[in-house]
Order: C-alpha cells, then structure tokens, then sequence
C-alpha cells in the first residue's frame, strides 16, 4: 500500500470534498480518501498497481485541477 497527498485546486466547499473523494473512492484499488478544501489536498491510501494517471484523471473528471 502506498500513502499519497495531492494537491488540488478548484474545491472551495465540503461538497467539493465529497466530489473528489467519490470520485477516487470509485476507483479500485483506492482504500483511503480525504479531501480538504482548505489545505487544496486530498491525502489517499492506495493499492500497488493503482497509477497515478487513474487517480489524476479521477479528480479531472470530477471537475478539479491535480497540481503538479
């Protein structure tokens, strides 16, 4: 298992939070997820084998911005 924090941009609001958290919750392989608006990251427990241009693309298509 691996712990990431990423930084996002766009959530100003909890539903912003639960946006990005079901988005990533919907991928398999993700076991953990927290979002905050405040701090713009999204702290999350995955899976070997899930790459980071799924979970990239998971908070995009939620409508948010992943910081390099």
């Amino acid at each position: 298992m691996e712990r990431k924090t990423i930084s996002v941009t766009g959530m100003s609001c909890n539903g912003c939070e639960q946006n990005v958290e079901t988005a990533l919750r919907n991928l398999d392989g993700v076991n953990r997820v927290e979002a905050d608006h405040d701090a713009d990251t999204v702290d999350v427990v995955l899976e070997d084998g899930v790459s980071d241009d799924d979970v990239n693309a998971a908070i995009e298509q939620a409508g948010y911005d992943v910081k390099a």
